[in-house]
């Protein structure tokens, strides 16, 4: 979409294992042409979220720069361990040159309804809308409504994402906890990454992911699809845990069988 638009992407890999932002790298990164910088937190695929020392270092960079901030914060409520998210709508030096995306699929549990939203100033909005008819023609109105309708009958159900999925992500952890995986559990998101160098380190992620699904049924997604420039070396997976308990005691008994590779 960069490209279609006449600019240039510049990519700045986050590095296992705790995946921070390199701020010395993302200063090195900005050249004279450069408009804006897109963030994620909490962060698809890893579930990291940002401390407010890493808002207050893109704060310093977009007012040097005169940047604008594209912020994806769609799994803005699913944070977890009693940590707290913080938008860029949170900081008054951001509010006016930051667009903040958000998900009503993934807050409400309707992600195959495909409806988000965005959050910006007056003057940027009236950008953003004389491209976004050009994108995307309308939004799904019965879906709108019945989201609207949702909310109203059921104020709580926001404040309670968190505990929801951290009761999932404990199930999935403690039964994973009998496996040769290794993780740290995630602070944000419905996704865990694993690591599974104990157990077939001569697979790359793709293949590791094939290898679950042909011989253990389970599926997962591997880390380097999200690279530009993948580590050949990485090990790293990706579980959803967004299932049934049944479901996600059946995936973790069968990850437990999955045994030491041997060369």
């Amino acid at each position: 979409a960069v490209r279609v638009a006449g600019g240039i992407p510049v990519h700045i890999a986050l590095k296992a294992p705790n995946f921070a932002v390199d701020w010395s790298e993302v200063k090195a990164a900005i050249r004279p042409h450069t408009r804006m910088i897109i963030v994620n937190t909490p962060h698809n695929p890893t579930g990291t979220l940002w401390s407010l020392d890493d808002w207050q270092q893109l704060i310093e960079l977009v007012e040097q720069h005169d940047l604008l901030v594209l912020s994806d914060e769609v799994y803005e409520h699913l944070v977890f361990d009693q940590q707290r998210h913080y938008s860029a709508l949170h900081f008054p030096a951001l509010r006016a040159r930051s667009f903040v995306v958000g998900s009503f699929g993934k807050t409400f549990h309707v992600t195959g309804w495909k409806t988000g939203y965005c959050v910006a100033s007056p003057v940027l909005m009236q950008g953003f809308r004389q491209i976004y008819q050009y994108a995307n023609f309308c939004g799904n109105t019965p879906a709108q409504v019945a989201l609207a309708e949702y909310m109203r009958q059921h104020p709580t159900h926001i404040p309670a994402l968190p505990d929801f999925y951290q009761a999932k992500r404990d199930l999935f952890n403690q039964g994973l906890s009998a496996s040769h995986f290794q993780f740290t559990p995630t602070p944000g998101t419905y996704f865990q990454c694993v690591d599974y160098s104990a157990i077939r380190p001569d697979l790359t992620d793709v293949e590791m992911c094939y290898f679950l699904a042909e011989q253990y049924g389970v599926v997962a997604i591997p880390l380097s699809v999200f690279y530009q420039s993948p580590d050949p070396k990485m090990r790293l997976i990706r579980f959803c845990f967004a299932k049934t308990e049944q479901t996600l005691t059946q995936a973790t008994q069968r990850l437990a069988e999955c045994s030491p590779w041997l060369s």
